[in-house]
């Protein structure tokens, strides 16, 4: 499992790739709310999604989650700790 920076830094390197966003990953701040600042719909959400299970081997297929679960880089990070136990 990687560390908690690299984990998110991962995270953001995935989001920027999947969602084909114009800007560093590091300029993706960890408690910025990504629905609003990168206008996140549904249908980018699922693109999330599939590259979460993509890059880091999980399963979210019968998982119970909201859209506040991936909110911001921090809470995403916290749910693929918790998902990877």
């Amino acid at each position: 499992m990687p560390q908690p920076d690299e984990l998110k830094q991962q995270i953001k390197q995935m989001i920027v790739e999947r969602l084909f966003l114009d800007v560093e990953p590091d300029q993706i701040g960890d408690d910025e709310n990504l629905m609003e600042a990168y206008n996140i719909d549904s249908v980018l959400l699922f693109e999330i999604v599939v590259g979460l299970e993509e890059v880091f081997e999980v399963s979210l297929e019968g998982v119970d989650f909201s859209v506040e679960t991936f909110a911001t880089v921090n809470n995403i990070a916290d749910f693929i700790v918790a998902l990877r136990g």
